[in-house]
This record gives structure tokens, C-alpha cells and sequence, in this order.
């Protein structure tokens, strides 16, 4: 079985980015920050972090960020 980081990274390569909600709802995984930290610490995984806004069922307006991989040029935690 694949652990969290891998799952994770799986995601991203099959959807193209993931977000903390799609983390949890698709893979069960509550802190997908902390696992993604883990991936460009652990794994030198490259992981471009987008932020994006929409608004919730209340029409307030919410801020989170979209995980993605990175291209060259892009690279956050690229060693």
C-alpha cells in the first residue's frame, strides 16, 4: 500500500494538482500540507503552490492553495 506522500503525488500526476479539500474528500488525508512538505523534503519532489480564491456556500470569498508539480523553470524545493 502507498503512503500518503505517494498517494498524493499519484493524484497530482493523474489530475494535474490537488488542493487540501481534494485531499481530503478523494484520499482521506487531513493534512496534505504536512505530506506535500514531506514530498519536496523526503523526495526532492518539485511542487508548484498556486494560490486560488472562490467563494464558499455563504458567498464568502475563501483563499487556499492548489499543489501542482513543477516544471524546470517553476521549481519550488528542486534540489
Amino acid at each position: 500500500m502507498k503512503n500518503q506522500r505517494e498517494q498524493i503525488i499519484d493524484y497530482i500526476k493523474e489530475y494535474g494538482s490537488i488542493t487540501n479539500i481534494e485531499a481530503m474528500s478523494q484520499l482521506n488525508i487531513c493534512d496534505a500540507r504536512k505530506r506535500i512538505s514531506e514530498a519536496i523534503n523526503d523526495y526532492g519532489v518539485a511542487i508548484v503552490k498556486t494560490p486560488e480564491t472562490s467563494k464558499n456556500r455563504y458567498g464568502k470569498k475563501c483563499h487556499y492553495i492548489r499543489y501542482s508539480l513543477a516544471k524546470e523553470s517553476e521549481a519550488i524545493g528542486a534540489s
